[in-house]
């Protein structure tokens, strides 16, 4: 909607406040860009930052792996004792969901890298090489998330790219 305004802009900290309630944001890009969750008291309102039922979909360009993974120990060190994700039921062990998020994305890009091992490949070269059991529809989503980790192993120098890195480009490891 490109005629929508927001009444108000929040920033990292900014505290909405209402008769009886109050809301701390916190800036979680990763997902994208200007993702933010919300903390009232204890519990966090995560959005799509974290949802109970899926891992979120980090997609370039306003989706950023490396700092999603950031974002995801930011949360953690709020020590929340529930998250309201935006879809999905409430969250009620947050340190585990958070260290099981951090943990798949760990072992997805050691997956990435151990693809590359096969020889140099665009995202979606390496989505089919890792998604052995995943839905053909779903591959163009998994793909995303792929490139997601590429920049971030390109960023960090881990792998290396052909050319300046855009989605069709072939990584290789470094």
């Amino acid at each position: 909607d490109l005629d929508f305004g927001p009444d108000q802009t929040l920033a990292d900290g900014d505290v909405v406040t209402g008769p009886d309630w109050r809301l701390r944001a916190i800036h979680t890009p990763g997902h994208f860009g200007n993702h933010l969750c919300f903390a009232w008291g204890t519990a966090i309102f995560s959005g799509d930052h974290v949802m109970g039922w899926a891992s979120s979909l980090v997609s370039p360009p306003d989706g950023d792996m490396g700092a999603y993974m950031t974002s995801l120990d930011r949360l953690a060190q709020n020590g929340p004792s529930v998250l309201y994700p935006g879809h999905g039921a409430p969250v009620t062990d947050p340190p585990a969901r958070l260290a099981e998020l951090t943990a798949h994305r760990r072992m997805r890009e050691a997956q990435v890298i151990a693809a590359l091992g096969a020889g140099p490949a665009n995202a979606t070269g390496l989505a089919t090489r890792i998604y052995h059991d995943t839905d053909p529809a779903l591959l163009p989503a998994a793909a995303r998330n792929v490139f997601a980790h590429l920049l971030d192993l390109w960023q960090r120098k881990i792998a290396t790219c052909d050319s300046p890195p855009n989605f069709a480009s072939a990584f290789a490891v470094a």
